[in-house]
């Protein structure tokens, strides 16, 4: 997308404006979710992160002019949810959409200071993208032990962030989650790569979330595969409806 320079200067003027207001509002949001998770009852717990994904979310919505637009309805406790993964945006939207979300993230976001130790507590599931079988066994127990919570597990099945237009295989751990836990998968499209590219400009839009069909548990492996690659990438082609998928 071609864009003028008046309309590139506002953008950066909004994303400067942006970026101030989040990261400063996260110096003190982030270590107080950690604080609240070590000193008060766990059912509090949920409600600092969420806390922090409202104030990113107003923060994109009125300083960086990026709205939020859902097509459809997000279901209610435990599912499978498997969302496309265009940008930050939508990573940490999860924590604002969904209801306690135990979210799939790689293991190097560990290490952040603070924001590590917070997501931790949290309860969010880490996966080595190298694929060591340790690290997948120790997903598949944190995944069960949100499933049992009553939590709902959040993935980005294809393993990274892409660029708009790509849509690349499924990771392998997507099949194995699912198979492991056998909960509906509801598969989410999404195109906020556009709006939130990999560079430091975001731009002023509106960014699509499409809930598709829920995907009844026990397909085999390349069904599922293929039915949740087609529908995350359903915005790819915004004139074509997502299909029907098997129940």
């Amino acid at each position: 997308m071609t864009r003028s320079p008046l309309a590139t200067l506002v953008a950066l003027v909004r994303s400067v404006l942006f970026t101030l207001a989040f990261y400063l509002g996260s110096l003190v949001i982030v270590p107080l979710v950690l604080l609240t998770g070590w000193l008060f009852p766990r059912q509090l717990l949920f409600l600092g992160p969420k806390l922090w994904a409202g104030w990113f979310y107003w923060c994109a919505r009125w300083l960086g002019g990026i709205r939020l637009r859902v097509e459809g309805t997000i279901p209610q406790g435990p599912h499978l949810f498997a969302i496309k993964h265009e940008s930050a945006y939508e990573a940490i939207m999860t924590l604002w959409l969904f209801d306690r979300p135990a979210v799939v993230m790689k293991a190097e976001l560990r290490a952040i200071p603070v924001w590590g130790a917070a997501s931790a507590r949290h309860g969010s599931i880490w996966v080595d993208r190298g694929g060591s079988a340790t690290m997948l066994r120790a997903m598949m127990k944190a995944a069960q032990g949100a499933v049992s919570a009553g939590r709902p597990v959040v993935i980005f099945p294809e393993g990274t962030r892409v660029a708009v237009g790509q849509a690349p295989a499924l990771a392998a751990g997507f099949a194995g989650l699912y198979k492991m836990l056998k909960l509906p998968v509801v598969p989410i499209a999404l195109d906020s790569g556009t709006a939130w590219p990999r560079n430091f400009i975001k731009y002023p839009g509106v960014v699509t979330l499409r809930v598709g069909d829920a995907i009844a548990p026990g397909l085999p492996r390349d069904v599922i595969e293929t039915q949740v690659h087609a529908a995350i990438n359903a915005l790819q082609h915004p004139d074509r409806p997502i299909a029907k998928v098997v129940r």
